[in-house]
């Protein structure tokens, strides 16, 4: 299972959420690159990073540090937030990236996700955000009113691959993934599934290898030093 800790970033810089609240952003590292090879260090080789910035507003404001960690940390960066576009993937791709998320466009423009997956495979993720079971956009704030199961399928049927899901329930909150919820996802589509959200320990690590799952994201558990990056990774396994 691949272990994908996380920078997300806003007006440059390192900063976390609680349940997606943009009201409670706060801080929680200085130099993102430094950050990032703290995580190679570690024996990372995946990093999953998200531009607050698009999300919200559809302005990706952090290329240039997206690109130093993409070309400097040794990691391969995993990229979400405001990607609406083949033009916005050429651009994030320049940048070095080599996983784009779609996120909110995946909802709302489904046309765009397929042509992008015929064109660049694996390298595209669809990233599902739920509530309550229903999806979310636009960095959490709009209600699609769709159940995030069957959005998975609709984004199976057209060919995407990875799917990166996240129950804002518990983003944030350090109270464990989504185990219920990821376990319905995954017994209703093949495609690789990411779990996002909650992940608080190193038994959250193991436990979500043990049912199946593709990749973790790691992001507060980090900083607040809850859970050791080492021994995620050794125990999710290979990361190249």
């Amino acid at each position: 299972m691949y272990i994908l800790p996380a920078i997300d970033l806003k007006d440059c810089k390192v900063v976390r959420l609680y349940k997606g609240d943009f009201d409670t952003i706060h801080q929680v590292a200085d130099d993102p690159l430094a950050t990032a090879s703290k995580f190679f260090q570690a024996g990372a080789r995946y990093i999953h990073m998200v531009d607050l910035d698009g999300a919200k507003d559809g302005v990706r404001k952090n290329g240039n540090i997206v690109a130093q960690v993409a070309q400097q940390s040794g990691l391969k960066v995993e990229l979400g937030g405001g990607i609406r576009s083949l033009s916005d993937l050429e651009d994030v791709f320049s940048l070095g990236v080599y996983r784009a998320v779609i996120g909110s466009a995946a909802v709302s423009d489904p046309d765009f996700v397929r042509t992008a997956t015929a064109k660049y495979g694996e390298r595209i993720a669809v990233g599902i955000d739920a509530l309550e079971g229903k999806v979310k956009t636009s960095g959490w704030v709009n209600d699609a009113g769709i159940d995030y199961v069957d959005f998975a399928k609709q984004m199976e049927a057209i060919g995407v691959k990875v799917i990166i899901f996240t129950d804002i329930e518990t983003d944030g909150t350090l109270a464990g993934p989504s185990f219920a919820k990821l376990k319905s996802l995954q017994g209703a589509v093949s495609c690789q599934v990411i779990a996002s959200g909650g992940v608080s320990s190193n038994e959250d690590i193991r436990k979500l290898k043990e049912e199946g799952c593709y990749g973790a994201i790691i992001g507060k558990a980090y900083y607040a030093g809850t859970i050791n990056l080492a021994g995620a990774v050794a125990d999710g396994g290979a990361q190249i």
